[in-house]
């Protein structure tokens, strides 16, 4: 261990100007309130008795009160709509409500008096009361003040997580239901801040005030009139109270959030109760729909699974197409079916759809039992269940903040189950999770579709995942369908060098057509099986093929000379040899040819740098007609091709999956 220098800390701040700037602000802050500390301390306390003041002290916090309340319930609505908004008119609103910011306090009382002044419609109409009483007061307060809560809520509610709308909209909560229960609890600690300024603001506020309303007197304005007729030491009371009911404020917005409402478990939880079993239901969609400039043309009309996987690349519209689905998004066209019922122009409160997004969007404010039972109508027998049936047992009392990321996962994962929902939407629900907790959460959620009648549709980029969670794959590529079909189907034949990408399926390359059956990969010939290739593909036509790695059988070169003309295999090196556990993937340079990935069982291979040979079966050999761009061509170059490597092959995807 090295030992800490002396003085290291003394060496850090010299280090750095950070604390000096800080301390110098500080400084300047505090000094003034010392220097009124130290005047107040030499004047004799007759001195201090300033009559009036006390007025004048509750004609402010009265007002200021009342301006906060009034901001509190125009200003939260409208910094919650500022935040959603994305147009012209979001634009020209948010900048306008923000002009009193930028106006000297003087400016904003005249302008005030153009609207609300003795002689104007307005101020006639209520027969001049409008100015120089309380109201006037409020209303300059109210107008200086308002901005402060205004950019504060808004900034707080556009830092809120959409998921969070999305999920509380598909849990059945309609939309002043998510802005109450989700919205504004979530944006608490920004909305408090603004309020907070809002007060001090009002408070303080003079220069519009004085214009507005000179009588009553607030505690600026009584300031302003005492100081100007006796001179400074007639302030220093003014001073003091004004500090003081600073002060009080302060430590009030401090303490008040360790007072927020408690969220109660019930001890004992209820009993639970197993969801009711009912026939899956078939979904089937055609859709049309996208984002900005990007389409998405997506539909599955079989339905003859239950469990579907939509697989893709980022940015390949897998998203969106499952939030059209819970109706999160309208599309431009098409339909979403359910048992032939159209339910497309069925709001996503009324859906019944469960919904978990890539992140788990967990309420900052609910515990784990609040979480699950936050959907409209759930029953507490069913939540309880799914609480147990997810090892969530004994953390209903938890926050988000005190679970960890597979913990928020399954309570995603059961609240949205809690309803008994017809159907199950999940967003890539296991990304970002370490390996055992992801791969423990997929075989609960594969046990949870064999043991109930939920439908689901899960999108994923991982290859293995589908695989084990999907009877039927529906592959996305720049928001068309790029393959779908059951799922050993599509695993066994991909359509495309972009499909078997997606797949996971490595040893990807280019070669040329050099016999009915055989094409050749730089100086190495391969056969293959059946194909896709047309009649008419000609010879010494461009080819894009590949094998799986455990369809290559890797064997030991005897003599590295030495070739038998009627074996089947190639001759290579061993350029690299990867560990996973169970099995091993071993990289041969096939000799004038690809380098190509071949599985085996852990330590079953030849060694590094070791001559082998390596066998293609023609029925595992996959072709397609024409050059595929993103794969590598058939000579062997010394590189490892990034392209050929996206996805790991963790076992035979082609086999059929067990049945759910």
């Amino acid at each position: 261990m090295t030992a800490r220098p002396a003085g290291g800390g003394m060496a850090l701040v010299f280090r750095t100007p950070l604390p000096w700037l800080a301390g110098l602000l500080t400084l300047y802050l505090l000094v003034p309130i010392l220097a009124y500390a130290i005047r107040v301390a030499g004047t004799p306390p007759s001195a201090l008795s300033t009559p009036g003041l006390g007025s004048a002290l509750a004609v402010s916090v009265e007002t200021a009160s009342i301006s906060t309340v009034i901001i509190a319930v125009l200003g939260i609505p409208l910094g919650y709509l500022l935040s959603r908004g994305r147009g012209r008119s979001s634009t020209v609103v948010g900048v306008a409500v923000q002009l009193p910011l930028a106006l000297p306090p003087l400016m904003s009382g005249i302008l005030l008096i153009y609207l609300v002044g003795p002689y104007t419609p307005l101020g006639q109409l209520f027969h001049g009361t409008l100015t120089d009483t309380r109201v006037g007061i409020v209303l300059a307060q109210t107008f200086v003040a308002a901005p402060f809560l205004i950019v504060a809520a808004r900034s707080a509610f556009a830092a809120l997580d959409p998921a969070l709308d999305d999920v509380a909209a598909t849990l059945g909560h309609g939309r002043w239901s998510r802005f109450a229960r989700v919205a504004a609890p979530a944006a608490a600690p920004g909305i408090a801040a603004g309020l907070l300024l809002a007060w001090l603001r009002a408070f303080g506020e003079f220069g519009a005030t004085v214009v507005l309303a000179y009588h009553p007197y607030s505690v600026p304005v009584f300031t302003y009139v005492q100081f100007g007729g006796t001179g400074i030491t007639s302030t220093l009371s003014a001073v003091g109270a004004s500090l003081t009911a600073a002060a009080v404020v302060l430590l009030l917005a401090a303490y008040l959030p360790r007072l927020r409402r408690r969220h109660p478990v019930p001890d004992p939880l209820p009993a639970p109760r197993a969801p009711t079993t009912s026939a899956s239901p078939r979904l089937t969609f055609d859709l049309v729909g996208g984002l900005g400039s990007f389409r998405i043309e997506v539909a599955h009309s079989t339905g003859t699974g239950r469990h579907l996987a939509i697989l893709g690349a980022s940015g390949s519209g897998k998203s969106v197409t499952l939030r059209m689905l819970a109706g999160l998004i309208r599309p431009t066209g098409g339909q979403v079916c359910l048992d032939g019922a159209d339910v497309t122009a069925v709001a996503p409160e009324d859906r019944g759809f469960g919904y978990v997004p890539q992140d788990a969007a967990l309420l900052p404010h609910l515990p784990v039992w609040q979480q699950v039972m936050f959907g409209v109508g759930t029953e507490p027998g069913l939540a309880a269940f799914w609480i147990r049936r997810l090892g969530l047992t004994g953390l209903e009392a938890r926050l988000p903040t005190q679970l960890s990321g597979g913990q928020q996962r399954r309570v995603a994962i059961a609240r949205a189950l809690a309803r008994n929902p017809r159907l199950l939407l999940l967003d890539e629900p296991f990304t970002g999770l370490d390996a055992p907790v992801r791969d423990e959460l997929r075989h609960e959620l594969r046990r949870l579709q064999r043991d109930t009648a939920i439908t689901t549709v899960i999108v994923t980029h991982d290859p293995v995942e589908a695989a084990l969670l999907a009877d039927e794959v529906l592959i996305l590529e720049l928001g068309q369908v790029e393959q779908a079909g059951p799922q050993p189907v599509v695993f066994a034949h991909p359509a495309s060098p972009t499909a078997a990408r997606l797949l996971g399926i490595r040893n990807l390359h280019v070669g040329r057509r050099v016999g009915a059956r055989e094409l050749a990969a730089g100086q190495v010939r391969i056969a293959f099986g059946s194909s896709v290739l047309p009649a008419d593909t000609a010879l010494d036509a461009e080819l894009t093929w590949c094998i799986r790695p455990e369809h290559l059988i890797l064997g030991h070169l005897i003599l590295d000379d030495l070739v038998e003309e009627n074996s089947d295999g190639h001759p290579g090196t061993v350029s690299d040899v990867i560990c996973l556990g169970a099995v091993d993937e071993v990289l041969v340079a096939l000799d004038g040819g690809p380098e190509l990935t071949a599985q085996t069982p852990a330590g079953d291979h030849p060694a590094l740098g070791a001559r082998c040979r390596l066998t293609l079966r023609p029925a595992a050999v996959i072709v397609w007609p024409g050059r595929d761009t993103l794969t590598p061509t058939g000579d062997r170059s010394g590189q490892r091709p990034a392209a050929e490597f996206t996805m790991p092959d963790l076992y035979d995807l082609s086999s059929t999956p067990p049945a759910r």
